[in-house]
């Protein structure tokens, strides 16, 4: 691991001293430089998370589709999507807009004698071992994961901006990253201040947020692949989370027609498994939402569309 880490901070360095230094400069931002140093850290995991998407899930999709492609317009605005998140905008704007909210609560933490609390203290001796820690860390992101995903079905102005994600028809391994930009700042925000508390080393977030979206493109590939009787209960895979975006059952209670749903596990289906959600039936459903279907309810074609539906669905516009 020792290595690999050398390797991406001399990828890190090199991007940072050759385009993104020279370019600040430029534009008269040199006071950014600190922050544009971590901001080069986003957009090489992005960079090479694209690349992943480009030579090996692209490949598997075309290997074993689930359905044809017919909607390569939708696709398309969900590329836009992935290129915005995984390369960093939104992070950036999440940056400029929240983050000087989150210091300024951080500090008066501090002040107030409350001091974040480092969760690899946990078990001396055993978390002391890197990998180890990382795997606590990332055992604890996943299970608030799972709560985080489960408001989003449960309470009814979240599933507004939250069913946007839920209504694309055509689901590939673009799709993870069409959400609402509101329904993406409430979840990273959480995150965030999770990581705040317990103690995370940049490091292994970074580490554990790259792993957790690679992981999730995978999931959304129009792939079909399940994982095995056993795997299937160890990791989410592409079948799994297909059953979560299945029409009337990934959204809804079962025959109830009401919020709820089945396979909220982002990384471990463990959760699902533990609170009774998880759902293996060895089937590859159509996707989308049932109002979409049955009364041709309206959520957007292009981006600035999507957006703003979402919107007007928030305040029962829409």
């Amino acid at each position: 691991m020792n290595w690999l880490a050398d390797v991406f901070d001399g990828a890190q360095q090199w991007l940072y001293e050759a385009v993104v230094q020279p370019a600040l400069f430029t534009l008269g931002l040199g006071q950014l430089l600190e922050d544009a140093y971590a901001a080069t850290g986003w957009l090489l995991v992005g960079l090479l998370q694209i690349a992943i998407l480009l030579l090996v899930f692209g490949p598997l999709q075309r290997w074993r589709p689930v359905e044809p492609v017919t909607d390569r317009a939708a696709i398309r605005t969900d590329i836009l999507y992935t290129l915005i998140h995984r390369l960093g905008l939104f992070r950036l704007g999440l940056f400029f807009l929240v983050q000087p909210l989150f210091d300024e609560a951080a500090g008066s933490l501090h002040l107030a004698g409350i001091a974040g609390w480092h969760l690899d203290n946990l078990w001396p001796g055993v978390t002391d071992v890197p990998w180890m820690s990382f795997l606590l860390y990332l055992l604890v992101f996943d299970l608030a994961d799972y709560w985080i995903h489960r408001g989003q079905h449960a309470w009814n102005w979240w599933w507004s901006l939250h069913a946007l994600h839920h209504s694309q028809r055509q689901m590939t391994m673009w799709s993870d990253n069409r959400n609402h930009l509101l329904d993406d700042m409430l979840r990273d925000g959480l995150m965030v201040v999770l990581a705040q508390v317990i103690g995370i080393a940049p490091g292994q977030f970074v580490a554990i947020v790259a792993l957790t979206q690679l992981s999730e493109s995978l999931q959304h590939a129009n792939l079909r692949l399940s994982f095995g009787r056993i795997g299937e209960r160890l990791w989410v895979s592409p079948r799994f989370h297909r059953l979560h975006h299945a029409i009337g059952l990934g959204h809804e209670s079962r025959g109830r027609g009401s919020l709820g749903g089945h396979n909220f596990g982002v990384l471990l289906p463990w959760w699902d498994m533990l609170f009774g959600t998880a759902n293996f039936e060895n089937r590859y459903d159509a996707t989308g939402i049932r109002d979409q279907v049955e009364k041709n309810r309206d959520y957007g074609r292009g981006f600035w569309a999507q957006q703003w539906l979402g919107l007007k669905r928030l305040v029962g516009r829409a």
